[in-house]
């Protein structure tokens, strides 16, 4: 019998360690299938569609600049735009989501699962707001313009360099600054002007980019009539190729009030008064542009119309005459005086 003791020993203690990894292999099983079951739980969750009592609108949420995924979770679910703030942090972070968030407003359907509201504040378009920028708008008129609207973030930023801006519609989201909408405008005008200068025009008396914007700035305050600023622009090219003044009138009130309305005639004193601006007193270009003009000025100034005129001066309809010579011009200007007189204006 003490012969067999020994092979009993060892096979008693490969049983204990073959019971011992079956035990193991079984935990592991129950675990990893627990796991497999909570994630297939949790994904369940996250794509399923959020039950509501009765339909709802869209709406929209905000997902203001530095909002980190906790802020935005809860918010979410305190609207009711998603049933558990927590799944919806803990399935973000599972997939690596965290950073992906934008910020903006975007239109959110009451409903939808976390995986659709997920991907419409990640990957959808924020709700985008319009604004204007009219030609001929001196930089202080657009930053006053930026100033009033509630969805740009105002991190004061400096007042643009004159006629630096594209007059345009532009889009921004919610939570823009200023100085990106603005730099967005200054972006705009240097492509613009450099598709232009391309095709422009030979034997033009301006060499430069900056040149032609002072002069398109020009065209654009003296007419607000589509139609005529190749002439105008024309009109000014030929007087530069002979060496006389612009004499334009709205240089004269850059001077005065940097861009801003002058709510009055012109003074004689203001005529006869040099400022760098004023072409009634300086020969060429005035020193800046004295606003922000408009695509079409731009290319008004660089491909101008084929004209003989020198002068022009308006004609009571809101657009002007023209006429090539001083004397033709004079005829033009009693006949402006005689409307002006019958309208009561002096």
């Amino acid at each position: 019998m003490a012969r067999d003791s020994k092979p009993k020993k060892k096979l008693a203690k490969r049983d204990k360690r073959l019971l011992w990894f079956i035990g193991l292999m079984g935990t592991l099983t129950v675990f990893i299938g627990c796991a497999i079951a909570a994630y297939a739980f949790i994904n369940y969750k996250y794509e399923a569609k959020l039950k509501l009592e009765s339909p709802r609108e869209a709406v929209v949420f905000e997902v203001p600049k530095g909002s980190g995924l906790s802020l935005i979770a809860s918010r979410l679910e305190k609207q009711e735009l998603i049933s558990n703030a927590f799944l919806f942090k803990l399935v973000t972070k599972m997939r690596g989501n965290e950073a992906k968030f934008k910020a903006g407003e975007f239109l959110l359907t009451p409903g939808a699962s976390m995986a659709e509201v997920y991907t419409d504040l990640a990957e959808g378009q924020a709700i985008l707001y319009p604004v204007t920028i009219a030609e001929g708008l001196a930089s202080l008129q657009v930053m006053a313009i930026l100033d009033d609207l509630p969805e740009l973030i105002d991190d004061n930023p400096p007042v643009p360099v004159e006629g630096s801006l594209l007059p345009e519609t532009y889009l921004f989201p919610r939570g823009m600054k200023q100085s990106e909408l603005i730099a967005k405008m200054k972006r705009a005008q240097r492509v613009e002007i450099d598709r232009l200068w391309k095709n422009r025009a030979e034997g033009l008396p301006i060499t430069t980019k900056e040149q032609a914007i002072i002069l398109a700035s020009v065209v654009e305050k003296e007419t607000g009539v589509g139609s005529e600023r190749d002439e105008v622009a024309g009109v000014f090219v030929n007087r530069l190729h002979r060496g006389m003044r612009l004499q334009s009138d709205p240089t004269i009130i850059y001077g005065i009030t940097k861009g801003l309305p002058l709510g009055r005639r012109i003074y004689r004193s203001e005529i006869n008064r040099a400022t760098d601006w004023n072409t009634y007193q300086i020969p060429g270009l005035p020193k800046t542009p004295i606003c922000n003009p408009g695509k079409e000025a731009l290319a008004a100034v660089l491909n101008p119309a084929q004209t003989k005129n020198l002068y022009f001066v308006a004609d009571g309809t809101g657009g002007h005459a023209f006429a090539q010579t001083l004397a033709g011009h004079e005829r033009n200007v009693a006949k402006w005086r005689r409307v002006q007189r019958a309208r009561g204006e002096r």
